[in-house]
């Protein structure tokens, strides 16, 4: 269960508005607690990443936006978006700037957002469209240690306290390659989803054109 410590669900940043309270409730509500733990923990590393990156809120990133990105970025993961034909990030993009839309968020924010979901497994992409899109996957890859020589200890313990990460290697692993299990789709050539399905199941399939194997 999420803790009462001061970065857990009573944060300010988390309830500073009815439409954050909302998007919380909503991944609470249709995502495994660990997927949603690493969303929420996503946000809060993507600023830390801000911090030493000298981006200051609301001057060079619209947080709101980073805010609903970092926190359902994986609804793609979620049994509405396995429902989707797309790859989960699309899926979970779709979905997300539909909520959003729902609490009346603008078109410009749902724009950011969409991108930053989309994108959030792209390394090399996501910087080069914007600064939401950039932290949105830093958080992500730091929530899994990537990049992480800059925060200390502490810092990490902080949040990783305040939403427990529950195995989330291991969760976040088996949604994804359950998805791709049940629909190959799921799982395009060189993906993240791919490379998730191939390292349980292997080289199932041979990358091949109408001149044979490449």
């Amino acid at each position: 269960m999420v803790t009462n410590s001061p970065l857990g669900l009573s944060n300010p940043d988390i309830v500073s508005s009815p439409v954050r309270q909302a998007v919380v409730d909503h991944v609470l509500a249709h995502e495994t607690l660990a997927i949603a733990h690493h969303s929420l923990r996503t946000y809060f590393f993507a600023i830390k990443v801000a911090d030493v990156r000298g981006l200051r809120r609301g001057v060079d990133y619209h947080d709101d936006a980073l805010f609903f990105a970092s926190v359902l970025h994986d609804l793609g993961l979620s049994d509405a978006g396995e429902a989707r034909p797309d790859r989960f990030e699309v899926a979970g993009a779709d979905l997300a700037t539909e909520f959003l839309a729902h609490q009346g968020v603008s078109s410009e924010v749902l724009d950011v957002v969409w991108d930053a979901i989309a994108l959030h497994t792209t390394f090399g992409i996501a910087d080069r469209r914007g600064v939401v899109c950039g932290l949105v996957l830093a958080g992500t890859a730091l929530d899994f240690g990537h990049g992480s020589d800059f925060l200390s200890d502490e810092e990490a313990a902080a949040i990783n306290d305040a939403f427990p990460r529950l195995d989330i290697n291991t969760a976040l692993g088996r949604s994804i390659i359950a998805q791709a299990e049940r629909n190959r789709a799921k799982a395009p050539h060189l993906s993240t989803a791919d490379y998730f399905y191939r390292s349980v199941h292997g080289f199932d399939r041979s990358f091949t054109s109408r001149w044979g194997a490449v």
